[in-house]
């Protein structure tokens, strides 16, 4: 086929932040994201996809590269990511694509490719190779949406990160308030980005374009513009999931009562307010804010896909919808992104490709997924191979109605707690760097928690679902943490490092096994 009659494929990869994937059932009665169910009704949805690794900076390295957080160690915001792993952009450009970002991708450039003093290596809001940046909006990176603001006649704070204080609030500010930002919805950071990456499509309708779109909502400070603001009322939604008081949760493991603590600030969530002093019903407050950004979003994306739709690309464009992780949102009193309860690792994941046979379109996969596995599935679809170390698979047999027959039946992630020797966590806890890990496995009725240097937990889900009753110390149930603390290991042996490991030299040359990894087996 010529190249003039090649079908064009363009991929449009969005993720938000913080989005965790039961969001939409925590208001029942609502419709706040009807864009992202009609996506849905026209694509796959897998209901069980699980993030790797938690904050954003190892989240996306891991999302971005394909590699579990045990692989490429770029493992806290900050933490640098080795500059010999390859990522999804990389291999794309390998097939001709030049790909762009619209927001962020926190990412910590290799220190060792850099020269002294290179202001890349202050802040971890960088760029990973192979992509390139066409518009920038992350809690660093305000200036450019702030910039236009002030030329529609907005008047900024003095401390530019203040826009997201409502009108009349100081850094004091002791309640939550459900009141309006200080910029009006068509104004706002979701509206910005998303009208950027509409002007950038404006002339580009004949190319094959990569689009990297990051929203940074529903991410702290949970304040939204009106109408959003008060579009969820408060009572509404379901109330969080934990121990009557903080006290009774933090006596739960010696990790809860530290990690905690560390919450128990203004700074945590960056509201100017401790949501662990917030009453109840201002708890509730916070949660409505937190879908009505939620909603805001879902807007904006229904903007994306008329465009596509009205320029005839949509039958050309791949999109995939997810999120880096989750969010806590007062489940157990914790709040952000972290740890190993279920809300801060379970994310949306919906994809939609052109051609999908009718049968297809609106499916559901209970099956587990992970982050790891958009990486192959992008590049499949692009014509492109994963690189031999990736530890993701391919989800686009699950897109074309398949069922495959070998497949994951646990998810695994990870989640480092190291302030590298300066107080928090590792002083609470009398820890090294080193022993700040906590691996997590998780089953259909099984969640096995491991830590370095800490007691492990083991939940029963089926009989507890909400994770309130730790079995880890049952004698009874003695084997069954043996047998999830073994499988746990073997998943990290199988999945250890393998860029030359299945290449062997000899007399007549240099030859190289590939081929999928495997699984680990359920029972061992």
């Amino acid at each position: 086929m010529a190249d003039a009659e090649k079908p064009r494929r363009k991929v449009l990869f969005i993720t938000t932040d913080q989005w965790r994937a039961d969001a939409l059932d925590l208001a029942p009665g609502l419709d706040i994201a009807p864009n992202l169910r009609a996506l849905a009704a026209e694509g796959v949805t897998f209901k069980r996809h699980y993030t790797n690794a938690a904050p954003c900076g190892p989240a996306r390295a891991t999302l971005l590269t394909g590699l579990y957080p045990f692989v490429h160690r770029s493992v806290r915001n900050g933490t640098p990511l080795d500059a010999r792993f390859s990522n999804v952009f990389m291999e794309a450009r390998r097939g001709g694509y030049d790909p762009v970002l619209f927001g962020y991708t926190d990412s910590s450039i290799d220190p060792r490719t850099t020269v002294p003093g290179d202001p890349r290596t202050r802040t971890f809001e960088g760029l990973p190779p192979g992509l390139r940046l066409e518009a920038a909006l992350n809690e660093a990176s305000l200036e450019p949406w702030l910039t236009d603001l002030a030329k529609r006649g907005y008047e900024l704070p003095k401390r530019l990160r203040n826009i997201y204080h409502h009108p009349g609030s100081t850094n004091e500010m002791k309640r939550f308030s459900r009141g309006a930002a200080l910029y009006r919805a068509e104004d706002s950071d979701t509206a910005w980005l998303t009208d950027k990456l509409l002007d950038f499509w404006r002339l580009r309708a004949k190319e094959d374009w990569f689009v990297h779109f990051v929203w940074y909502r529903p991410h702290p400070p949970f304040i939204a513009p009106e109408p959003y603001n008060r579009l969820v009322p408060a009572e509404a939604v379901s109330r969080p999931s934990r121990r009557a008081t903080i006290e009774e949760e933090r006596a739960v493991h010696p990790f809860l009562d530290a990690w905690l603590c560390e919450q128990d600030t203004a700074d945590y969530l960056k509201t100017q307010v401790n949501a662990q002093k917030l009453s109840a019903d201002q708890i509730q407050d916070m949660r409505a804010v937190y879908l009505g950004l939620i909603a805001e979003i879902d807007a904006h994306l229904g903007r994306l896909v008329e465009h596509l739709k009205q320029t005839g690309e949509w039958e050309e464009t791949l999109v995939i919808f997810t999120s880096d992780h989750g969010e806590l949102l007062g489940d157990h009193w914790c709040w952000g992104k972290g740890g190993f309860h279920d809300p801060s690792n379970h994310v949306p994941l919906v994809i939609r490709t052109p051609g999908m046979p009718e049968e297809t379109r609106g499916r559901v996969v209970e099956a587990f997924t992970e982050s790891v596995d958009i990486v192959p599935t992008i590049l499949e679809w692009i014509g492109q191979q994963p690189t031999p170390e990736m530890n993701g698979l391919s989800l686009l047999p699950w897109i074309r109605g398949e069922t495959p027959e070998a497949w994951r039946d646990s998810v695994f992630w990870e989640f480092d707690f190291r302030t590298l020797g300066g107080g928090g966590l590792e002083s609470d806890l009398g820890l090294t760097p080193d022993q700040c890990t906590l691996n997590v496995i998780r089953e259909d009725r099984w969640k096995y928690v491991h830590f370095t240097a800490l007691p492990p937990l083991l939940y029963d889900l089926a009989n507890d679902p909400g994770e309130f009753t730790n079995l880890a110390d049952d004698a009874a149930h003695a084997s069954e943490r043996a047998r999830l603390a073994g499988r746990l290991l073997s998943h990290r042996m199988l999945h250890a490092e393998r860029t030359l490991t299945n290449t062997k030299l000899a007399h007549s040359g240099v030859k190289t096994w590939t081929g999928p990894r495997g699984f680990t087996p359920s029972a061992l």
